[in-house]
């Protein structure tokens, strides 16, 4: 059985990952190691970014500083865009409030949201359409390898989920802007329909789906 490292901290992510791999492939995170790196995402894109990600990790579990038994590294990068908005917040999903002051790291989810909402108020609600996107990086550990072979070993993941922005915040079960958006076909937000229906319908379920088909071949 292969033994994927999922290379997020955020504790969310994990856990979605978990709910559909688990039965797949043997898991590791950043809570089964002291190691942690400091990347900055760079890309321009959803997928450079989880790119910067999955092979920075398998570089180090390709040396010989670790012996995790890891085979493949897995890194997330989704967010938000909105069409109105031209795409934002998009890659600066997670620190999209940060932005404005030019704070390092992740702004919270609160700052993050309120900042969207500021940013619809003078678009009607009809035009606040919007998906979230993600994309998945899966990255070989090739022992003695570049991190450039191993990157260009890389295959990707996508999934997108179709909706829209709601005014006002609904649900506690969700993270992100998930108490905000609406996927198509629903009346309630992600953080109102709740993990399990999230875990069928979301974006990151979607490229799961595809990734969890490739492992099983």
């Amino acid at each position: 059985m292969k033994t994927l490292f999922i290379a997020t901290g955020n504790a969310h992510k994990i856990e979605e990952i978990c709910d559909m791999l688990q039965e797949t492939v043997r898991l590791l995170s950043q809570r089964d190691t002291s190691v942690r790196f400091e990347i900055e995402e760079t890309g321009a894109t959803f997928q450079e970014n989880a790119l910067i990600k999955s092979a920075t990790w398998a570089g180090y579990f390709a040396s010989d500083l670790c012996n995790m038994g890891v085979t493949h590294v897995l890194a997330d990068d989704s967010g938000l865009e909105v069409d109105c908005l031209k795409g934002a917040p998009g890659v600066h999903s997670a620190r999209f409030a940060s932005m404005d002051n030019l704070r390092s790291g992740n702004s919270t989810d609160a700052e993050n949201n309120a900042k969207l909402i500021r940013c619809l108020a003078e678009q009607p609600q009809t035009r606040w359409t919007a998906r979230f996107r993600c994309i998945l990086a899966l990255t070989p550990v090739l022992p003695q390898e570049s991190i450039a072979t191993m990157a260009a070993a890389t295959e990707f993941f996508d999934g997108i989920c179709e909706g829209q922005i709601r005014i006002k915040a609904g649900g506690t079960d969700g993270f992100g802007y998930d108490p905000l958006f609406i996927p198509e076909g629903y009346e309630q937000t992600f953080a109102e329909l709740g993990r399990e229906v999230k875990n069928r319908i979301s974006h990151r379920a979607r490229a799961l789906n595809q990734l969890s088909a490739r492992l099983k071949d």
